[in-house]
């Protein structure tokens, strides 16, 4: 978990400093906020010790499996060192291999499974951590493990949908591109060297031919300054997005964006109550598992959402009420988790809505699919359309000219 270093004033209006973990820099905040303090300056600190190894991001779907395999291997009666020794032999990722070698070592040295993993943040997430260590204090490790691999299961399949609906527009996108830049910075400019040998000069060709010509130009003599353009708009939107007010006007803008945004609203939906139901169904007090939920959410705003939420719940206030007021919600999810609470089946509750935003998510996917392909070919057939019309039009002229000439004999 990243360690910051803060800054706020208290109730005497002194500036305290100190430094706390947390899953975010928002998430810091929001806690200060809970107790009456504003935070004025907050650090990460980007300190490595030596007790934390780095090996980089493991793939889900490889967690996955070591999930179902963990929970399997204990429910068997095998010790966690021993299960720890034969995945890490057996796994494919050799960045898995190493972390479970360092963690067995830990755990065998008498450190919690839990304490172990926390040691390597790039690996397992809050999330993982939070419902291995429910599993540990409740006894029911293997149980916490298998809803962990059905959750990552869920969770790949939903990125798989998404990346496999938007792969064929994306290529159909890129194809279309390099056609295009194709036939504008090098067909156009050897029909305009044929233009001119035929005797027509700028000013007597026709506006369409104009532009496209004014276009290739332009690419052909200034295709750098396009490409430079072009990368520092990239990174200028990452260093926007690096900090806090960039991060929140762009997940603003995410859930605002025609199309896309509801999409995208979809998949948070289905994220919060997936992983919310999980770490309920796990026994993870409720206050512990939105802080969990609002780091994994994937938006900004629903996070803030969801900590004023928790802030609300901790004064006695019931959980369907702020997050009807933040307007995120929808009266469909806010009513379910309501009778989930009055009937203190709110796990139960979250499972189902989730299971209806994967649904959701999926017939969103097809149609949109269906509604980009033929919009895309239609965009590129007029835009080769105007291409071909743009430098035949003074063929036609020309042709015009010799047979009035024709004519005038």
């Amino acid at each position: 978990m990243p360690v910051f270093s803060y800054t706020f004033r208290d109730a005497t209006g002194g500036l305290q400093k100190g430094t706390a973990d947390a899953e975010s820099e928002d998430i810091l905040r929001k806690r200060f906020e809970e107790q009456g303090f504003v935070i004025t300056e907050v650090t990460m600190i980007k300190s490595k010790s030596a007790k934390q190894k780095n090996y980089g991001k493991v793939k889900l779907g490889h967690l996955s499996v070591f999930c179902r395999q963990f929970s399997t291997m204990v429910d068997a009666g095998v010790s966690l060192v021993r299960c720890l020794d034969v995945l890490g032999r057996q796994t494919q990722d050799p960045k898995l291999k190493k972390i479970l070698a360092d963690i067995g070592e830990r755990v065998e040295g008498g450190e919690s499974l839990s304490r172990a993993m926390q040691r390597h943040p790039r690996a397992f997430n809050n999330l993982f951590i939070g419902l291995i260590k429910a599993g540990e204090v409740g006894g029911v490790l293997e149980e916490s493990l298998q809803r962990l691999s059905t959750f990552l299961e869920k969770d790949v399949e939903l990125r798989r949908k998404v990346k496999s609906a938007m792969t064929y527009p994306i290529l159909v996108a890129i194809m279309s591109v390099g056609i295009v830049t194709f036939l504008v910075a090098w067909f156009v400019p050897q029909w305009s060297a044929i233009l001119t040998d035929l005797g027509l000069k700028a000013d007597d060709l026709p506006a369409p031919t104009k532009l496209l010509i004014d276009i290739s130009n332009v690419i052909q003599y200034r295709g750098w300054m396009i490409a430079v353009g072009i990368v520092a708009i990239v990174v200028a939107n990452k260093i926007f997005t690096s900090t806090r007010f960039g991060r929140r006007v762009m997940d603003r803008v995410k859930l605002k964006i025609p199309v896309f945004g509801k999409l995208h609203h979809k998949v948070c939906m289905t994220r919060f109550s997936r992983t919310m139901g999980t770490l309920l169904t796990s026994g993870v007090p409720i206050l512990q598992a939105m802080e969990t939920v609002a780091g994994t959410v994937g938006n900004s705003i629903m996070a803030d959402a969801l900590m004023e939420a928790r802030a609300r719940i901790r004064e006695g206030d019931r959980i369907g009420d702020p997050l009807e007021a933040s307007k995120l919600f929808p009266p469909m999810v806010v009513h379910m988790i309501g009778v989930g609470e009055e009937s203190g089946s709110l796990d139960f509750m979250l499972q189902k809505i989730a299971d209806f935003y994967d649904a959701e998510v999926e017939a969103t996917l097809a149609s949109l699919t269906a509604a980009i392909e033929p919009i895309m070919i239609v965009s590129l057939g007029f835009v080769v359309g105007f291409i071909v019309v743009a430098m035949f039009l003074p063929l036609v002229d020309v042709i015009s000219k010799l047979s009035g000439g024709d004519s005038d004999e």
